[in-house]
């Protein structure tokens, strides 16, 4: 006979989870981010191993939920572009992690 499992708060939680941060791309991203004060787009690159046009899609996701600021200029005659964690972003990681801790819990 089979076991049956109930489903419980914890897991229900896992289908609200916020789609925008459990993207994988855009999870490596904001992680990147949750520990650094800022970081330009180069070493985003780097950390991530995204492709540039996958990170600027990713990049303007994240800026368009109000997770992340960017702000670009000049340093000499090279642009740079610098991302910064928004708290906005900081909450819903936070948020994130809670939820899928929760879940985990369930499993052990």
């Amino acid at each position: 006979m089979a076991k049956t499992t109930r489903i419980t708060p914890d897991l229900l939680d896992l289908a609200e989870v916020d789609r925008v941060v459990h993207e994988p791309a855009r999870l490596m991203i904001l992680m990147v981010l949750y520990g650094v004060e800022s970081a330009d787009f180069t070493f985003l690159l780097n950390a991530t191993e995204l492709t540039w046009g996958n990170l600027s899609s990713h990049v303007t996701k994240l800026e368009e939920a109000e997770y992340v600021n960017v702000e670009k200029s000049f340093v000499g005659k090279k642009p740079r572009t610098m991302v910064q964690l928004t708290d906005t972003g900081r909450r819903a990681i936070d948020s994130y992690r809670q939820t899928m801790q929760g879940a985990m819990r369930r499993l052990g």
